[in-house]
């Protein structure tokens, strides 16, 4: 009878013993290093796996210990797919956590308003840690996004946008739809009554000729004005961004006179009447709230000055003083705005 109890007391004591350096192991710091130890979790990845990894490092030093508690908490089935860099004075109980949270390692990306879809996925293929899926502006998924449009430029909301390691290209853009439709919703619910165009798309189209126009935000809605004005007396809009927008690659930096008469151009709003067919950039929401809430007015021209901004006209005849006082001087090749009435 003795002998059972002191084999029952021996029992017991070794289980507390046991259990004793058990909750000192997992309370121990884990082996991080000063700097942090960078991890990558990819889709798929098991706790066991991510465990085996982290102790093949030196990391965690009990391997067993963590994954029998992953199990049993039910945190070994959310933990989050990502980079991460794990600081120091983690635990095993702590490094659970940080993983379910997913406090992963974030990127930025930058779209910059004015710039084209081309433009714009070069910037995504150049994107650290960025996936690239897409396969240029005539991709399937960009077009059955843009449908029932001839094209998906201007679709996209140029803004910052954050991801992550695993993110792609294709996800970016998607964000950049929703947001450029909500923007462009927003924008319509408030525009002016006398605005000269009649659907969202055309304000889209419009916001994108005012965006390539003019870097002064204070002209916005001059230029809008400007274009208003012309599309209600049915002038060309006769504007150079479009043209070299249909020139596209062939487009060497000089626009000459057998471009501004290109019938074969559909973007030449030299000779074709009203917006072009798409929009010619990615507009921010000014230059969306610009086209349509044109600036009242009297100009139906302008010229740039050389400086960003431009000198409007109300008059041919002034307009072309302007022209001669700032163009001409300087580059014999150069317009910016129509010369002669239509």
């Amino acid at each position: 009878m003795r002998w059972l109890i002191a084999s029952v007391l021996l029992a017991l004591l070794t289980a507390v013993l046991v259990a004793t350096e058990l909750q000192r192991r997992w309370e121990l710091p884990l082996a991080v290093p000063a700097g942090g130890f960078p991890l990558t979790i990819e889709q798929g990845d098991s706790l066991r796996s991510v465990v085996r990894d982290l102790n093949t490092a030196g990391v965690v030093p009990h391997p067993l210990l963590l994954i029998a508690y992953g199990r049993w908490s039910g945190l070994d089935a959310e933990i989050k797919r990502g980079e991460y860099q794990l600081p120091r004075e983690l635990t095993g109980k702590t490094l659970l956590l940080f993983l379910q949270r997913g406090r992963v390692i974030e990127y930025q990306v930058t779209l910059p308003e004015g710039i084209t879809l081309a433009a714009a996925l070069e910037i995504l293929a150049g994107a650290e840690a960025l996936e690239t899926v897409l396969e240029g502006v005539n991709d399937e998924r960009l077009l059955s996004l843009a449908s029932p449009h001839a094209s998906p430029e201007g679709l996209f909301f140029p803004d910052s946008y954050r991801y992550v390691r695993g993110d792609t290209d294709w996800s970016i853009l998607q964000r950049a739809y929703t947001q450029m439709h909500q923007t462009l919703q927003e924008a319509w619910a408030r525009r002016a009554q006398d605005s000269a165009v009649t659907t969202p798309y055309e304000a889209l189209i419009m916001a994108s000729i005012i965006e390539r126009e003019t870097g002064l935000p204070s002209e916005r809605g001059d230029i809008s004005g400007v274009f208003a004005r012309r599309m209600r007396r049915g002038m060309l809009l006769q504007t150079d961004p479009t043209v070299i927008y249909g020139l596209g690659r062939e487009f060497d930096g000089n626009l000459r006179r057998v471009h501004l008469t290109d019938g074969g151009n559909p973007y030449n709003t030299y000779v074709i009447r009203g917006l072009p067919p798409t929009p010619i950039a990615l507009p921010g929401r000014e230059s969306i709230l610009a086209a349509l809430n044109p600036e009242p007015g009297n100009a139906l021209y302008f010229v740039a000055r050389g400086d960003g901004g431009h000198v409007f006209s109300d008059t041919l005849s002034q307009h072309n003083r302007a022209v001669r006082d700032y163009q001409l001087r300087r580059r014999r090749d150069y317009r910016s705005s129509p010369e002669v009435s239509q």
